[in-house]
């Protein structure tokens, strides 16, 4: 009897944003942790599969390489058997058929045992799935996009070979040459400034000066100043001219991040200044010519707050002389192992220890331990790469001096906590070997301990299409606002409800609250976030996650 993902809890494996490329898609694996830790991030494309033919994974095949590399070798521990995990086609396109009949390697799948076969559903397989080998390797089984595979002839100092990253890689070097202004999008702690300073380093501009400023930071009574530059006298405390961030960034580039909290005036100071390359200071009179490349960056709806009146439609369309999407860590899984190796090596190195990851042993334990490696991968990263940095410097300084790394009960009490809190989605599909016939599995945010078969009950599903704005309302409302309750409540999927608050133009997210919305709801409510959630009406989880950005502390969070 084949098993699918749907057996078990998969919610904290999360659904990659879809794309027009998915018939150019092959399934792959990539290795996320390995006894020898030089071998992390190397992988294998399961072309076969998708060609109709059957891929056998032993200890001794087969290759696995760098991308771009012709040279491999096969994974070659000693805790894997010689007799293959067997990867074939699926009951339908695009699904995977995993089968360990011969009860070689020990293999666990997203965490959970595995036993006879497995058919996995393209969503699945969209969104990675962990494989642990013989308890000391594991693979993540993904998808990648085939159109992608040339290397970049640089890295642009981004560590990843994912399909996102590598178009990322590609967009950059297609503009970086170019004076045109670009804008950044992509989630908080997903590195937008490492990819404006890649973009200025492959200028005609990199011998100019790189400013970066973030909007969200200054007063907004301050803003125009310090961009624009004022004159003495031209507000109260201006004791002295201020010359500005453009001015001091002629020649070179300026870095405008969280572009969408800029002010109204201030927005229309960066429209002219665009258009026609001079400002005015504030309090002067004269204008003056500025030679400066804007790159601003956002993780803010630029188009809902256009629609709610509080951004220029020209000046976003200016800022988008090019336009730049980075993609979460989500949806680049393939990259965690080496992101997490190059990470706890900065930290190795700070402290003495580097010589820690430089192993040739292959009976030796993993430094990373597989068990570990499977929690980041399921991990739901609502953090991005700025997450993954500070968990890697965490476990790195709280195992100074052991073989391999510990986690602390608190840190793991927290990881798991912070995954059953994680905003994650999943359309996992339930499958019979008998046919290709599918049933969608309700979508969660909640991840189970590995082997436990989640039992929570939701209501009948519905087509989200079928849902009035009142009845969504209702929902959001009796739920407090909590989006995956909701979802379950009303029968649909995370991201058909996301996409029902998208469109609907009396609804919004945390992310389209201002900084002066949220500082005031917060005092008028004395810090009760339960309080906020009720008078603003968003996601409760969205607006902490604001408040902390905002250095704001509720009193229940």
């Amino acid at each position: 009897m084949s098993r699918s993902l749907a057996d078990v809890s998969t919610a904290a494996i999360p659904k990659r944003s879809g794309g027009p490329q998915e018939s150019r898609t092959v399934p792959a694996l990539t290795v996320i942790s390995h006894p020898l830790s030089r071998r992390v991030g190397e992988r294998v494309l399961l072309d076969a599969v998708s060609a109709g033919r059957e891929v056998a994974l032993s200890r001794n095949g087969p290759d696995f390489t760098r991308p771009g590399s012709a040279l491999g070798e096969p994974l070659l521990d000693p805790f894997i058997s010689r007799k293959p995990l067997r990867f074939a086609p699926g009951t339908a396109p695009g699904r995977v058929r995993l089968s360990n009949s011969d009860g070689g390697t020990q293999v666990n799948i997203a965490g959970t045992p595995m036993q006879g076969t497995w058919e996995l559903a393209p969503e699945e397989l969209a969104a990675g799935v962990p494989l642990e080998l013989g308890g000391h390797v594991v693979v993540l089984l993904h998808l990648t996009d085939l159109s992608e595979e040339a290397p970049a002839a640089d890295t642009l100092g981004m560590v990843g070979e994912s399909t996102g990253v590598r178009r990322l890689r590609r967009h950059i070097e297609r503009v970086a040459d170019l004076d045109v202004p670009v804008l950044i999008r992509g989630e908080t702690g997903t590195g937008k400034e490492r990819v404006a300073q890649a973009i200025h380093q492959r200028s005609r501009r990199r011998d100019g000066t790189f400013l970066s400023v973030n909007l969200g930071a200054i007063p907004k009574e301050l803003a125009a100043a310090e961009l624009f530059g004022a004159t003495k006298g031209a507000y109260t405390g201006a004791t002295q001219g201020r010359e500005g961030f453009f001015r001091a960034a002629h020649g070179g580039t300026l870095f405008l991040d969280e572009v969408g909290e800029a002010p109204p005036e201030v927005q229309v100071m960066l429209l002219r200044v665009l258009e026609t390359g001079q400002l005015y200071p504030v309090g002067g009179s004269a204008p003056v010519t500025v030679d400066v490349r804007l790159l601003a960056a956002t993780d803010a709806n630029l188009e809902e707050q256009i629609r709610d009146g509080r951004f220029k439609a020209p000046l976003m369309h200016r800022l988008a002389g090019y336009d730049i999407h980075v993609p979460p860590l989500r949806e680049r899984r393939e990259d965690i192992g080496r992101l997490f190796l190059h990470f706890a090596r900065e930290e190795l190195e700070a402290i003495g220890e580097a010589s820690r990851l430089d192993n040739d042993d292959a009976y030796a334990e993993p430094w990373l331990p597989a068990p570990l490696a499977v929690r980041l991968v399921r991990f739901a990263w609502p953090g991005n790469i700025r997450q993954l940095r500070n968990l890697a410097r965490q476990l790195v300084i709280g195992s100074r001096g052991q073989p391999r790394l510990l986690v602390e009960p608190r840190l793991e009490q927290e990881l798991e906590a912070a995954a059953r809190k994680a905003p994650v989605n999943v359309v996992s599909a339930a499958s019979s070997m008998r046919g290709p016939a599918t049933t969608t599995a309700p979508a969660s945010s909640e991840p189970s301990p590995a082997g436990e078969v989640s039992n929570e009950k939701t209501a009948p599903k519905r087509k989200a299409s079928q849902l009035t704005e009142q009845e969504l309302l209702a929902a959001l409302r009796e739920n407090d606002w909590d989006l995956k309750a909701t979802a379950e409540a009303l029968g649909i999927a995370r991201p058909s409800l996301y996409d029902l608050i998208d469109k609907s133009p009396n609804l919004r997210t945390a992310g389209d609250l201002s900084t002066e919305e949220i500082t005031r709801c917060f005092q008028e409510c004395d810090g009760d976030l339960d309080a906020m959630v009720r008078k603003l009406e968003v996601s409760r989880r969205a607006l902490g996650r604001r408040l902390k950005e905002l250095g704001l502390t509720p009193r229940n969070a």
